[in-house]
């Protein structure tokens, strides 16, 4: 019998292979991954990183940004049926169409979007840098696709700006309501520090004492001198939580994402082995797209 474990390690060393992983990834993929983060810090990470070959534990899109920017490494995602549906909410020819609507307006996708979107975007963004993205970029009126609660939730901290909404989310963030929160509360009995992503619904982030991405999450937790926290987000992220901070307590809703559980060890395995899955992007198609992530890292880093 295969022990995936050993052999995952073997083969990433024999290969100088670097496994990037989403906080949403099963626990024994982060136990193995080089890196562990948020969209934002992985696709970071894709770019500067040595290896030639980079396995990206998380969903399609991520993978493809993780192309994007470095087109002349290998990217691997260890099973293609780890996609995202609010990436087909939104596509590259109804983008359009909205934009002849509003023809001053730019357009910032969240990085939960296709490759054809981000060709037509003026920049991306994530969950943990999409304020700065919006406060910074040179427009009055930005056209945010496709999720319609992260735009809604940066509108409210950017007033000075009119963010056109899409009618896209996160099927799992989006199906929480404020009445789960709330009898989880009622049921916990206990003070709790309440922690939302921003893709939930303004009711729930309104129950929030703090919102944010993944990776912010993680540090909020490491400001405070609270021992129990609702974690609003899906149930990945409680390994890196639990390894962190072992001296806390968090408290789950069973928020799971079934395409970000679907790489498996022999998944991984595999995909190290054969060196299969590999992520092919048209090349005029990745230029234009690079542009809007470029953006994104300038603006998110711009004082």
């Amino acid at each position: 019998m295969i022990n995936y474990k050993e052999e995952i390690i073997r083969l990433k060393e024999e290969k100088n292979i670097v496994i990037l992983a989403h906080y949403y990834m099963r626990d024994e993929i982060q136990e193995l991954a080089d890196y562990i983060g948020d969209s934002y810090y992985l696709s970071k990470i894709g770019l500067d990183v040595p290896h030639d070959i980079i396995a990206f534990c998380g969903v399609h899109f991520m993978a493809e940004s993780a192309k994007i920017l470095s087109p002349h490494k290998k990217v691997l995602l260890p099973n293609m049926n780890a996609t995202c549906s609010m990436v087909e909410m939104a596509t590259k020819k109804e983008v359009l169409k909205l934009k002849e609507k509003y023809k001053d307006a730019k357009i910032v996708s969240y990085v939960n979007s296709s490759t054809e979107v981000k060709s037509i975007s003026d920049a991306c963004c994530t969950s943990s840098n999409a304020y700065d993205v919006i406060q910074n970029i040179d427009a009055e009126e930005i056209i945010f696709v496709p999720d319609q609660h992260l735009g809604s939730y940066i509108q409210e901290k950017v007033d000075h700006k009119r963010i056109i909404l899409w009618n896209g989310f996160c099927c799992v963030h989006h199906n929480i309501r404020a009445k789960d929160v709330l009898h989880y509360k009622e049921k916990a009995n206990q003070e709790l520090q309440i922690l939302v992503h921003p893709e939930c619904r303004a009711e729930v982030r309104d129950l929030a004492d703090f919102v944010g991405s993944t990776g912010q999450m993680i540090q909020y937790v490491g400001q405070r001198n609270e021992k129990d926290f609702l974690v609003v987000t899906e149930e990945g992220i409680f390994y890196e939580l639990k390894n962190k901070y072992p001296d806390r307590r968090f408290h789950s809703l069973n928020i799971l994402c079934g395409p970000m559980k679907c790489i498996t060890l022999q998944d991984l395995y595999e995909c190290l082995l054969y060196e299969k899955n590999e992520i092919i992007l048209e090349e005029s198609l990745r230029e234009k797209a690079e542009k809007s992530l470029v953006n994104m890292l300038t603006l998110s880093e711009k004082k």
